[in-house]
């Protein structure tokens, strides 16, 4: 908490405003803990967390404009002591190591029970990284001895901007629209698709449209 007589103070960012309700909900049934803000994209989340100075950010991966991996990113190097815990519909295997490497200090998914993500809070709140026990695992396994997982996905290979690019496309965007979203340029988003054809061993745009779709499919 913020202090010994005070709720810590949390900014929830999330572009769904039924699960914004339901985390609110969540958050404000527990005495010290208090929700003091709400965002649903990057631009928004910025100019609140200046303003209100939370003690926690939760952060969704997808966002109405941009990203969660970007937005983490800009926290960390405006607000360096910024405590982040994402929450989020995407498989943990994808994301949560992404988000740690960006600045976030624990990763939940959002089919997780409400007592998982109490405990997820306080975790952060206390300074600690709130990871699940399966990913755990997963992580200590991989990195023991600098081993290898084996069959490693080769969405792995792929940088943060990446795998979002890969993301918009699998949820059925043409180029113009990702550019538009993302704040780039038509040709950057053509460039960025050629870079996934080449890293995901692909012959053309349609075989990336058509793995873009499946992968949205299954982790999403």
């Amino acid at each position: 908490m913020s202090s010994e007589n005070k709720p810590a103070r949390i900014l929830i960012v999330d572009d769904h405003p039924m699960l914004r309700d339901g985390l609110a909900t969540q958050i404000s049934n527990e005495p010290d803990l208090a929700v003091c803000g709400e965002a649903d994209d990057v631009v928004a989340a910025l100019q609140l967390v200046s303003e209100l100075h939370p003690d926690l950010m939760i952060i969704d991966i997808s966002l109405k404009t941009g990203h969660g991996i970007d937005l983490i990113k800009r926290i960390r190097k405006r607000h360096s002591k910024m405590k982040m815990l994402v929450n989020s519909m995407y498989d943990e295997s994808v994301y949560a190591e992404r988000s740690l490497q960006a600045g976030a200090m624990g990763y939940l998914s959002k089919q997780t029970a409400r007592e998982t993500l109490i405990t997820a809070i306080r975790t952060v709140l206390a300074g600690k990284t709130y990871l699940s026990p399966e990913l755990t695992d997963r992580i200590v396994k991989s990195r023991v001895g600098g081993m290898i997982e084996p069959g490693k996905s080769p969405i792995e290979s792929l940088s943060d901007r990446e795998l979002e690019v890969l993301t918009l496309i699998g949820q059925g965007n043409i180029t113009s629209a990702i550019a538009k979203h993302l704040h780039l340029s038509v040709h950057t988003i053509d460039t960025y698709r050629e870079k996934l054809k080449i890293k995901l061993n692909l012959a053309n745009s349609a075989e990336l449209n058509r793995y873009a779709a499946q992968w949205v499919l299954e982790n999403g």
